[in-house]
């Protein structure tokens, strides 16, 4: 497997003088596999690049992958100017996360109407296919892909590829799901007495698990991000330790921070080495660099690495449910944080129900089924953890199934392992964003509609 960097930044292109070792243009990764399968994990600014190198060694007709993580700017922006999509001669299938009420090819065609854009999506001459994915395993010719949710302020998928008994993992524009407090936010603290309590957070560690590269969103030092926590990036220190955590083998530092000049850059992963080894881990540590190429060696018999995953198969985003058919309820005795939910949900086409209670809550939850609840901690009466107890002991297998996402002031360990225990399905602190709600909201929907769906083509 031959992984090449063509943008290694994050948020917006910076190119100039003080980037030129590490680069300024926005994500764009391409892997090429010993069978010759192409693979482009997304199309940021240094599409640009990459497009005419593959046009230019192209000894016929491509067929390529591209996996886009999400649809924010910097990792579509290059997709107009990747010189592949307009000669007729190719294929691409275009893979992103599906997204309620909005299709990927509409995503793309939005950003290229002529406000902003000169040619039309239908203008570009490739055969050109397009996947709505959830979560779960799909096949990229030889290579078997796990798509895996991140956590972000928009739908996100993080990409594991598996062939040869080689394992890359692409994990960018993801945040921890448990902000750091005094005692995980030392510099100094060794990785290996690193505590995942949040088990959306051992979700992530186990999606890295023994993989020979992990390129992982690394965009603030934990100094930095006490400041841009709900922005959806990580601190480099939580990439070290997750990484050394899944005993990865080596960490590529990516969606470099466009304030991070080159000498930035080396003083973080000096620092990251220094990290790693306190915690006498043998990762190898480095900063993606554009033109930087890793080789990882395939073995034609051998097995792939094992993950465990709950995922079994990719399910077609377009033919499930749509937004209508979903009914939230939210859970709240302030009556302001319900106002504000509220108006973050209105705008997906959900049905939404409140409650300021946990007996009124339980009667709506019987009598409604919502797909998912937003339920506080702390209300009068039942409190949160009281609700979720008496729903996870329903005889309805609805009523236990069904997401329930608490919202709550408390980040002590004991309180986020209690939550877990009485059968919440996440665990989200205030204050929040709003994007956050939506794109948690949207991720557990979908996730449970797999399931309920079996998983099922």
């Amino acid at each position: 497997m031959r992984v090449c960097f063509w943008g290694t930044r994050g948020s917006l292109a910076k190119p100039g003088p003080t980037t030129l070792r590490y680069g300024g243009n926005t994500s764009c990764v391409e892997v090429r596999t010993a069978d010759g399968t192409l693979i482009v994990l997304d199309c940021g600014t240094g599409a640009h690049g990459l497009g005419h190198a593959l046009q230019a060694s192209a000894a016929g007709p491509l067929h390529g992958h591209l996996l886009i993580t999400h649809t924010h700017w910097d990792h579509i922006q290059g997709f107009p100017f990747f010189a592949p999509l307009f000669d007729a001669a190719n294929t691409w299938d275009i893979y992103a996360p599906g997204d309620v009420g909005q299709r990927l090819e509409e995503t793309l065609a939005g950003q290229m109407q002529y406000t902003y854009f000169p040619l039309t999506l239908d203008q570009l001459g490739a055969t050109i296919r397009y996947h709505d994915l959830g979560e779960g395993l799909f096949d990229l010719g030889g290579v078997q892909a796990l798509a895996r949710y991140l956590n972000h302020p928009a739908l996100t998928l993080g990409y594991r590829l598996e062939i040869g008994g080689v394992a890359l993992v692409y994990a960018t524009d993801h945040e921890p799901h448990l902000r750091p407090r005094s005692n995980r936010a030392d510099p100094h603290r060794a990785a290996c007495q690193t505590q995942l309590v949040h088990e959306e957070d051992q979700g992530h560690l186990r999606f890295l698990a023994g993989a020979d590269l992990v390129i992982h969103d690394a965009q603030y030092t934990l100094v930095e991000y006490a400041q841009k926590i709900g922005w959806g990036h990580s601190p480099v220190e939580y990439a070290v330790d997750m990484a050394i955590a899944a005993q990865a083998k080596r960490l590529a530092l990516f969606h470099h921070d466009p304030s991070h000049d080159d000498a930035t850059l080396e003083w973080v992963v000096e620092a990251c080495r220094q990290r790693a080894s306190a915690a006498h881990s043998r990762l190898e540590v480095f900063a993606a660099a554009e033109g930087q190429v890793i080789e990882l060696s395939e073995q034609a018999t051998a097995a792939p690495p094992q993950v465990e995953v709950a995922e079994t198969v990719v399910s077609p985003i377009a033919e499930m449910a749509t937004a209508a058919a979903e009914t939230v309820l939210i859970v709240d005795d302030d009556p302001n944080i319900v106002e504000v939910v509220m108006l973050a949900l209105a705008p997906e086409g959900y049905r939404l129900l409140t409650a300021y209670d946990g007996e009124t809550a339980l009667g709506l939850a019987r009598a409604e089924h919502p797909s998912l609840v937003l339920l506080d901690w702390h209300m009068p009466g039942r409190d949160g953890i009281e609700v979720c107890r008496v729903l996870r002991a329903e005889s309805d297998p609805h009523l236990r199934d069904m997401p329930i996402v608490l919202l709550t002031a408390q980040t002590e360990d004991e309180y986020i392992a209690a939550a877990f225990a009485a059968g919440a399905t996440d665990y989200l602190t205030k204050p929040f964003k709003l994007p956050y709600i939506r794109s948690r909201v949207r991720s557990w929907l979908l996730r449970s509609r797999r399931e309920s769906a079996g998983g099922a083509l």
